[in-house]
């Protein structure tokens, strides 16, 4: 009778043991799935169009002070301004810019809504096909 015991005994805690590996494989999965999410939403949120010049080094004697932007202007190290739509800064890497335009490819929208940028205002909103002075909410 006492083996029987051992061996009902030892199956639970199997059993139990099992349920618990369970919950933690799923735990880690959903763990897993949420990181990718969170992942493949940063590559769509850094899809805009962005660009990065690599500061040079030309004389040693006479290091630069900054960043030299597109226009010829003069930006100091960790300075940060905003140009054609654009938030650029200045590091002692170099020259960064991204866009702060959306465009269609990263905004999720009804298909019946469509993305209109205006470059000169630097805004975006989505509107309706059929009437564009009423404004759909993007998925």
């Amino acid at each position: 009778m006492f083996k029987v015991h051992v061996w009902f005994g030892l199956l639970v805690s199997l059993n139990i043991y099992s349920e618990k590996l369970i919950v933690v494989h799923t735990a880690v999965v959903q763990a897993s799935l949420h990181v990718f999410l969170c992942l493949l939403g940063l590559v769509v949120l850094c899809h805009s169009d962005s660009f990065f010049h690599k500061l040079e080094l030309k004389d040693p004697k006479n290091p630069p002070k900054g960043c030299v932007d597109e226009d010829g202007k003069q930006h100091d190290f960790g300075s940060t301004w905003d140009r054609d739509c654009m938030t650029c800064s200045c590091t002692m890497e170099g020259l960064s810019c991204s866009d702060n335009m959306p465009d269609a490819n990263t905004v999720a929208f009804p298909a019946h809504c469509e993305l209109v940028v205006d470059k000169d205002a630097c805004s975006a909103k989505v509107v309706m096909k059929s009437d564009k002075t009423k404004e759909c909410n993007p998925i």
